[in-house]
């Protein structure tokens, strides 16, 4: 008896995990500057030096984890050809909802030994986890390039990035050398850091750009003869995704999502090829998904705060001032049974940080000497989708 997958075939895609965001490309197009730019900050580590640090900054889906990750496997594979190069280890870690602590303690356990037990998670100190690390990163020797992805999410990380590239210097480690890669979506983090945080990381920093039609489209071009069975994406198709990507914010994440979605698309019809028509199809797909996606990964009280600016963006009440939120804020947090941030400050950062992040849009207002200077915040989402998108989240956390 047949089953219900028995008459599924590969008829559209032949590589459908090229089209995967965990795809990592064995060459990274249209990023050549960048590369070079890294090369040069890195290529102490070939010669036994203490390594650059460098700080990445661009929105997300712009290739900086992609380069990053091309970058230090291709410094790895060259350290073992080089006599002069130490032994090289590689650490990465996301600091998205992490502590200072915890992301020590992370590294920590990543170089203690196979049979030592695990550094805790509770009862000691920072300083007493950074104790630990310089003991172990003397223990192993050799170079050690630390990748903080979204370190703009770190609580304190000036305590981070002045702990780790002053190491060696002042003497906490001797046998070991260590460089520290940061990737922000925030151009301006560098600006919040302290001065002697700025004056301890004197690092290379690599900006990436937006991608334009043009770059994306050789990329989706690339992807899509790997992804697809020769013949049926059309040329349209990759056309089509390049042009609404680069439109919206030259991410080429949402070009392959949309690719891959298109091909999807195409697919459940039961059509023989791919073309343009399935993109616009597939365009409001990636829009509410990548949004989905995006939403979830904000903590409850920004989520909370987006879904009162929906609120007053249907009643018509934006751009509106943070005073005005926080009203609002405070009864749909009691809404959901959550005790609210009790501060204006609070509600100002996490505005600032959503505005950062491209949800909200920012208006700077100056009424003069009567008035003052303040800001007014908008939505800049579809408002029905994020009710939507809060409705779901909350049925699961229900269920």
């Amino acid at each position: 008896m047949a089953g219900p997958f028995s008459d599924i075939e590969r008829s559209i895609f032949a590589a459908k995990e090229v089209l995967s965001e965990d795809y990592q490309p064995d060459q990274i197009l249209e990023r050549d500057d960048e590369i070079d730019e890294y090369r040069h900050a890195l290529e102490d580590v070939l010669f036994g030096r203490t390594p650059q640090n460098v700080m990445l900054y661009g929105r997300a889906g712009l290739g900086k984890t992609a380069v990053t990750t091309y970058m230090t496997e291709a410094l790895r594979d060259e350290v073992a050809e080089r006599p002069d190069a130490d032994e090289l280890f590689v650490h990465e870690l996301n600091c998205n909802g992490k502590t200072v602590y915890s992301v020590v303690r992370t590294l920590v356990n990543e170089l203690l030994p196979e049979a030592a037990s695990e550094f805790p998670k509770r009862g000691l100190s920072t300083a007493d986890a950074f104790e630990e690390l310089y003991a172990q990163l003397d223990r192993r020797g050799g170079t050690h390039l630390v990748v903080f992805d979204e370190i703009d999410h770190l609580g304190d990380a000036d305590t981070l990035l002045y702990e780790l590239p002053r190491a060696r210097s002042i003497g906490h480690i001797a046998d070991s050398k260590v460089g520290v890669i940061g990737i922000s979506n925030n151009y301006t983090f560098r600006q919040d850091l302290s001065p002697k945080v700025k004056d301890t990381l004197m690092e290379a920093e690599i900006s990436f750009s937006p991608y334009d039609a043009s770059e994306l489209r050789a990329i989706l071009a690339d992807r899509a003869d790997r992804a697809f069975v020769d013949g049926v994406c059309d040329d349209s198709a990759v056309a089509r995704a390049a042009a609404i990507a680069a439109k919206d914010r030259g991410n080429a994440r949402q070009a392959i999502d949309l690719l891959r979605v298109g091909g999807e698309v195409a697919k459940k019809r039961g059509d023989d090829g791919v073309d343009d028509s399935h993109i616009v199809e597939a365009q409001d797909l990636v829009q509410r998904g990548r949004l989905r996606n995006r939403i979830r990964d904000q903590t409850q009280h920004a989520q909370l705060l987006l879904e009162t600016l929906a609120y007053l963006e249907d009643r018509g009440e934006t751009p509106a001032r943070s005073k005005t939120i926080k009203t609002r804020y405070e009864r749909v947090a009691d809404s959901h049974a959550v005790d609210p941030l009790t501060t204006l400050k609070s509600i100002q950062n996490h505005l600032s940080d959503l505005h950062m992040l491209g949800f909200l849009h920012r208006t700077d207002r100056n009424r003069g000497e009567s008035g003052g200077r303040y800001y007014e915040y908008g939505l800049d989402l579809d408002s029905d989708i994020v009710l939507d998108i809060r409705g779901e989240i909350e049925a699961e956390r229900d269920r």
